[in-house]
């Protein structure tokens, strides 16, 4: 076992860790949730990783993406994440897809079985792509829900997608999903907080994005290490508490009155 995960070792113990360096993880998107969860992905020892993004650095990534510095504007995301993860892990097997997630990339990408795969795009399209593929595929699947417009990291929580609630992002890809023949069966991570909706911006529909809500450092961060979590939990076989969509969701009108449940 290598020095640099003895500390891991007392926790999971060496089978755990032989676990993990066999383990191969796919992680699509390397945004603010993406970068981080990559990063806490290979610090855990997985032994080989697939990761897929095919923008640069942008100056309004600085204010939570871990690849965006003031001094890497314009470079690949998935190249300064590779560099970054083979200084963690020289021994690390890992294979960079410098590519937007088009449905013919997605089937190619997937042609290979992975231990765990991580959703963690911020666009619908390429989100549903991956989302229905993996599920037909019957690859294990976690997904990112909205980071966006939250600002309280102790309200996130794990459920299955279809039980996932105050989330606009979720609930777009809810009714959008159920339409390709997805049911029960993805792991997301969700905010149980109210969005701040003044924090909507809408933008030029580059990536597949149309609008997008304001954000924090931490939140993304946030996400990503629990999305990490249930991946080195499921991998070590520990158990993952899901939380249960409560049946009657009530939102507030403008008028103060009450607006039929979420659907």
């Amino acid at each position: 076992m290598p020095a640099w995960l003895s500390r891991s070792e007392l926790l999971v113990g060496k089978e755990g860790i032989d676990t993990l360096q066999n383990a191969h993880v796919l992680i699509v998107g390397l945004g603010g949730v993406g970068s981080f969860a990559a990063e806490f992905i290979c610090r855990a020892g997985v032994g080989e990783m697939t990761i897929v993004d095919g923008d640069v650095v942008d100056p309004s990534n600085r204010n939570r993406q871990l690849p965006a510095l003031a001094t890497n504007h314009g470079v690949s995301k998935a190249d300064i994440m590779a560099e970054r993860l083979m200084a963690i892990n020289p021994e690390l097997k890992l294979h960079i897809v410098k590519e937007f997630l088009t449905p013919e990339k997605c089937r190619e990408i997937l042609t290979v079985r992975y231990d765990y795969v991580m959703d963690c795009i911020d666009s619908i399209t390429p989100k549903l792509t991956l989302l229905s593929t993996a599920y037909e595929q019957k690859q294990k699947i976690v997904s990112s829900m909205g980071a966006g417009g939250k600002v309280d990291p102790t309200k996130l929580v794990v459920a299955d997608l279809y039980d996932t609630y105050e989330c606009l992002f979720a609930q777009y890809v809810r009714k959008r999903i159920k339409k390709l023949g997805v049911d029960y069966g993805i792991k997301a991570v969700f905010s149980t907080e109210a969005v701040k909706r003044d924090s909507l911006i809408l933008t030029d529909g580059s990536n597949f994005k149309r609008s997008a809500y304001g954000t924090i450092s931490y939140i993304p961060a946030a996400f990503g290490g629990i999305c990490a979590s249930v991946v080195i939990r499921e991998l070590l076989g520990y158990p993952i508490e899901m939380v249960k969509r409560p049946k009657k969701i009530r939102k507030k009108s403008k008028k103060g009155g009450i607006k039929k449940t979420e659907e």
